[in-house]
């Protein structure tokens, strides 16, 4: 097969009879061109097959309108929705999106960044996953906005948008521990980000008022090979079992609905953080909140800092709340 070379301006503005600047003009400020020059300029471009390269036109007019966003993995339904909410609110501002993933590992989350930024990104919008973004310090200084998104950059002064992961998770373990559940145990994988040493410090509270050492009710784990199910199951190992279990993401949730069912358990009674698509069909109470609201105002954040670089570093955190819809309101089975 023989490949076609590409079009260029010059040969839209040949068959167009205009001047190449004014085939430039159509297409960066057509409000400008006439009418009928606009009409048959891009009449030319469309029997031509051109296509405006839309990174160099940023570049000369001193930024780009195209926004990276790094996420761990797209099989991970919160992943989506929040680039759903980001993109929808970027393309309303003329601005697109483009997403990459990083397999939730810290070599990928710099290899992406570099990619990324290598384009000329506007701004660059990620959930971080290693221990250490002092690697982007000086793209920042040098203009490019950085938000971080769920969790907070470290070593770098980057604004973020998270949620009260403490409070969620304190009133979730206070509404079991108010219906008598004193054995609850706490299960997420993985448990050194930032989300999770968070809602961690919301469930010891909550035990640690009632007189509870929630050391023992903790199974927690850092490596994303071991299935969830496998991680709940390893709960009924102690002398006493749970009488209910908060599970620290929508993985786990599906996890331990797996080990309940295996056990034959309805009694258990099990709260999850972070909603998903057919927790309502099976009865589970969740802490929920809205990711879409969460990517939308990382969007406008991120296009805000575009705009004006300058100012103070913001973190700015979104409400949760809990939808009881059975499994979470089970009385302990021998209260």
């Amino acid at each position: 097969m023989t490949v076609q070379q590409r079009a260029t301006l010059d040969d839209v503005a040949r068959l167009a009879g205009v001047s190449s600047k004014t085939v430039s003009r159509v297409f960066a400020q057509r409000e400008l061109v006439a009418p009928q020059t606009v009409e048959r300029v891009l009449a030319s471009a469309k029997r031509l097959r051109f296509r405006p390269n839309s990174l160099a036109q940023g570049l000369r007019r001193g930024g780009s309108r195209t926004v990276g966003f790094i996420i761990g993995e797209l099989s991970n339904p919160f992943y989506y929705k929040v680039a759903a909410g980001i993109e929808k609110e970027l393309s309303a501002h003329g601005f697109s999106l483009v997403v990459a993933t990083t397999d939730d590992t810290e070599e990928g989350e710099g290899r992406v960044a570099d990619a990324l930024l290598a384009q000329r990104v506007g701004a660059l919008l990620l959930i971080p996953v290693g221990e250490d973004q002092s690697y982007l310090e000086g793209e920042r200084q040098l203009g490019t906005p950085v938000i971080a998104i769920d969790r907070p950059a470290r070593n770098l002064a980057a604004d973020s948008i998270v949620l009260d992961n403490r409070v969620a998770v304190l009133e979730a373990t206070r509404r079991l521990t108010t219906r008598g559940h004193r054995r609850i145990a706490y299960v997420c994988n993985p448990a050194s980000v930032w989300t999770q040493s968070e809602r961690l410090a919301g469930y010891r509270q909550a035990m640690s008022e009632i007189g509870v050492d929630s050391a023992r009710w903790e199974m927690l784990g850092d490596d994303l090979t071991i299935p969830p199910v496998d991680l709940v199951q390893r709960l009924w190992r102690e002398d006493a079992a749970p009488t209910a279990i908060i599970a620290g993401n929508n993985r786990v949730t599906v996890g331990a609905l797996r080990a309940l069912r295996a056990r034959g358990d309805e009694q258990t009674a099990l709260i999850g953080f972070d909603d998903f698509d057919t927790a309502d069909v099976l009865g589970v109470s969740v802490i929920s909140y809205d990711p879409l609201e969460l990517g939308r105002r990382a969007a406008t954040l991120a296009m805000e800092r575009i705009g004006d670089p300058s100012g103070f570093v913001r973190q700015i955190t979104l409400p949760t709340w809990i939808i009881e819809r059975g499994t979470g309101e089970r009385p302990p089975a021998d209260g």
